[in-house]
């Protein structure tokens, strides 16, 4: 009996110790296979300047997120690929292993941080904004109770809509889709990023002379933060140390300036507060 508890005892010992090992393996697994391989895979969106898109012209793809990950390559001493996600497909690419981490207009919550981990230093903070008809009579997000109201799949903009506001919140597949179902009448409002539905209706002013942005606030400011697989410590760690300097070295506001983000004051707060250091 005593040599049985022993035998038990010593099993479990070697369990937890391989469990152990199992899981610091894991957490290394990802930045050393992305310094073996020589290359960052970056998950992003391509939904509209100022974050993400693609330059008619050149056909390259540009942004605020698309430089970030340039500049997180070049601080790894890796090349930088990119693969284009979606509102509806971008955790399930992260978790399965498509990219190494998102960098996809993901605000932080509390929700994705259950399944997902995050580099703890922010790149950018950023609110909803709410695009409407001009003669909608809409002033204020508390206007939209019992209305239909469009966002993108995924977005972390549809519990307040609906549970503070009493919002009717009706996701769609993307950005454009859901600004799409607006302009169609299908929703009275196309709720997201400020930056980036706030550049659309100045750079296509006469497709959009119809809408504005009324609402005095934005909607629940959040940090903009990079997300990866739980457990990857240590790619964390070097990715988090990495968005620092872009940030104490004011490459974070020069890009953001560079890309005409609308409000900078984040940036601007986060640049003298760590090169200060």
């Amino acid at each position: 009996m005593f040599a049985k508890t022993i035998t038990k005892t010593v099993f479990g010992l070697a369990l937890s110790v391989a469990t152990l090992a199992a899981t610091q393996a894991s957490a290394d697994a990802t930045l050393d296979r992305i310094k073996g391989r020589g290359k960052l895979t970056v998950g992003v969106i391509l939904s509209g300047a100022p974050f993400g898109f693609i330059d008619p012209k050149s056909q390259d793809q540009k942004g605020y997120n698309i430089d970030i990950a340039k500049a997180l390559a070049a601080d790894l001493g890796v090349e930088l690929e990119t693969v284009t996600v979606t509102p509806p497909n971008r955790v399930q690419f992260l978790q399965q292993g498509k990219v190494d981490v998102l960098i996809a207009n993901m605000q932080y919550t509390e929700e994705r941080a259950k399944v997902l981990d995050h580099v703890p230093t922010p790149y950018d903070r950023a609110g909803g904004a709410a695009v409407v008809r001009k003669d909608s009579g809409l002033k204020d997000w508390a206007d939209l109770k019992g209305k239909p109201v469009c966002i993108s799949q995924g977005s972390n903009y549809a519990q307040p809509l609906a549970e503070e506001y009493g919002a009717i919140v009706k996701g769609l597949p993307s950005q454009p889709e859901s600004l799409l179902a607006l302009q169609g009448g299908n929703c009275v409002a196309a709720v997201h990023v400020g930056a980036t539905v706030g550049l659309l209706l100045e750079d296509r002013a006469d497709e959009w002379k119809d809408y504005a942005i009324p609402f005095p606030t934005e909607l629940i400011p959040s940090d903009s933060v990079i997300w990866l697989r739980q457990g990857e410590k240590d790619t964390q760690t070097a990715l988090d140390e990495a968005v620092k300097k872009l940030h104490a070295s004011g490459k974070l506001l020069e890009l953001a300036k560079a890309n005409r983000l609308l409000n900078t004051k984040y940036l601007e707060e986060e640049n003298k507060k760590l090169s200060a250091k």
